[in-house]
């Protein structure tokens, strides 16, 4: 296994058969984060939504030469404690220049999930299943600037909502450390844990009921997932 052998510390320290199921766990958790949250996230928003896109890689627009300028500052100041997050005023600034300057070449970004809900808001969602760095936050808050940027180059007067998604508490039931974001994130704006995500997409107690769902799931596959689990076991 090609994963196992690039692991030489953790292959010696837990042994062949523990390192298989290690990687097996590995596995479903990558799974989990690089499309099913955002296909579940799709289903569950369709009542309720005119369009729904997982993994929408079709999403266009310009960073005119003066939203850059708009962008740059915000992030500058943000990290300067200059100024304090607010999401709306920061939208407001960007969607103010959008079309202003030089808009250059058409850009396409990949979102990890879009849905335009039936009262007309667009939500752009960057879901996150670890637990990112303060750098990577930093690369997380210029990017929905930017489609900010781009959404408005096509429309200046679009309702948009550009949100970090983290579809579970890894810390439960201890909070969710928001800490290291403060100063950069609008936090009860910009980034929702678990129930607010969910219940956002598809109303009150869908995260509740969504947990059901996995383990009626969990029960169903019960032995296939033991059939698996052992056959790595059993490796030699």
């Amino acid at each position: 296994n090609p994963e196992t052998n690039s692991m030489p510390f953790h292959f010696r320290l837990l042994g062949k058969d523990r390192m298989a199921l290690f990687s097996f766990i590995q596995s479903v958790n990558t799974m989990l984060g690089t499309s099913i949250f955002e296909q579940v996230g799709k289903m569950i928003a369709e009542p309720r939504a005119n369009r729904y896109i997982g993994q929408y890689k079709d999403f266009e627009g310009y960073i005119s030469s003066e939203a850059v300028l708009a962008i740059d500052s915000i992030m500058r100041d943000l990290r300067a404690a200059l100024r304090k997050p607010n999401k709306e005023k920061e939208t407001k600034e960007v969607l103010a220049v959008a079309n202003k300057g030089t808009l250059g070449k058409k850009l396409r970004k990949c979102v990890d999930l879009f849905v335009e809900m039936k009262n007309g808001t667009e939500y752009y969602f960057e879901v996150k299943t670890a637990k990112p760095n303060i750098n990577e936050f930093t690369g997380i808050k210029k990017q929905m600037l930017d489609w900010i940027a781009m959404r408005g180059s096509e429309n200046p007067k679009a309702n948009i909502k550009t949100i970090v998604a983290i579809p579970y508490n890894p810390y439960e039931p201890k909070p969710y450390e928001r800490w290291t974001l403060q100063g950069l994130f609008d936090l009860s704006q910009e980034v929702l844990v678990g129930p607010e995500f969910w219940d956002l997409l598809g109303g009150k107690n869908t995260y509740e009921d969504l947990l059901k769902v996995f383990e009626q799931a969990g029960l169903e596959l019960y032995d296939e997932i033991d059939k698996k689990m052992k056959s790595l076991n059993n490796r030699k």
